[in-house]
């Protein structure tokens, strides 16, 4: 039997992949577009939960323009903390399970070692902190949420650092990129397949089980900014890839401040859920791959 999952969100990276993979899984996915489901009306998105009646919530939306954050706080918050927390609410009213996405933007990124999911939150921007909120909304309104903890999200759709750093090989300026930030890569890819392979044992467990709570999923191995671009060039460009400099975070002034380390351990994850996180280098190949196909 299908596992009817209602999701928010259409146009984002990991949206995006749910949807082209939901017909490999056992899943009968319904995905709410902004017109059907406008997160500034938290009130009418938990009523598209009432309206579907799913076994499994995901929620896929979220307000993620880090800087423009600074600026509109109470819009971030409204997107990333209120609305989450009352489609959970309206989840719990029907039974449903919730998976919702976090950053590691949560940390101050001054631990100087991974972040496991106990370790203290204190983020350094209002984008962190509107999403930090969203997960104690989330968790407060539904007993059966999950929430998943990502970082440098990439693929070969949408904005991203990857398909960025492709534009910019071709360009005329030399290349600088921060080399004192430091995470996991995450190929918004798996974590869509990680999400749509454990559909029905989410939506099966009971209030209590170990597979809720916060979790934290990254592809496997760090990396700074810096070290991330010349990965992509290497792959993609081979012996034509272009030199890349290096900048300090203090050179390049934003208007958010960023954690330095934000690096998130996910053994808590990979125990619980019997999974092995793939390279991130592995998981950049198969984008590169996927963009080379489309060009």
């Amino acid at each position: 039997m299908s596992v009817r999952i209602l999701q928010f969100g259409t146009t984002g990276q990991v949206a995006t992949e749910l949807v082209r993979q939901a017909p490999r899984h056992a899943v009968d996915l319904t995905a709410l577009s902004r017109a059907e489901a406008d997160f500034i009306d938290p009130q009418a998105c938990a009523a598209r939960v009432a309206e579907h009646r799913p076994d499994l919530v995901v929620i896929a939306a979220a307000f993620t323009a880090v800087d423009q954050a600074e600026s509109e706080r109470e819009l971030a918050f409204r997107i990333n903390a209120e609305t989450p927390g009352a489609i959970a609410h309206a989840a719990q009213a029907v039974g449903a399970a919730v998976v919702s996405f976090s950053t590691d933007y949560v940390f101050a990124g001054d631990k100087g070692a991974p972040y496991v999911e106990d370790d203290a939150t204190d983020p350094l921007s209002a984008y962190g902190a509107s999403k930090l909120a969203g997960e104690a909304a989330v968790l407060a309104a539904c007993d059966r949420a999950l929430i998943l903890r990502t970082s440098w999200v990439v693929s070969a759709h949408g904005r991203n650092f990857v398909k960025t750093m492709l534009r910019l090989a071709g360009g005329d300026q030399p290349l600088k990129v921060v080399d004192d930030q430091f995470g996991r890569p995450t190929a918004a890819a798996d974590l869509a397949s990680f999400v749509l392979a454990n559909a029905a044992r989410l939506a099966e467990a009971p209030a209590g089980d170990p597979v809720f709570g916060v979790h934290h999923f990254a592809n496997a191995g760090e990396v700074s900014w810096k070290g991330f671009a010349e990965a992509v060039f290497a792959d993609a460009l081979g012996p034509a890839a272009p030199p890349v400099g290096a900048i300090r975070t203090a050179e390049r002034p934003a208007p958010a401040q960023r954690p330095l380390r934000g690096t998130l351990d996910t053994g808590k994850l990979e125990r619980t859920f019997g999974v092995t996180l793939r390279p991130w280098r592995t998981a950049l190949s198969d984008i590169l791959a996927e963009l080379k196909v489309s060009a």
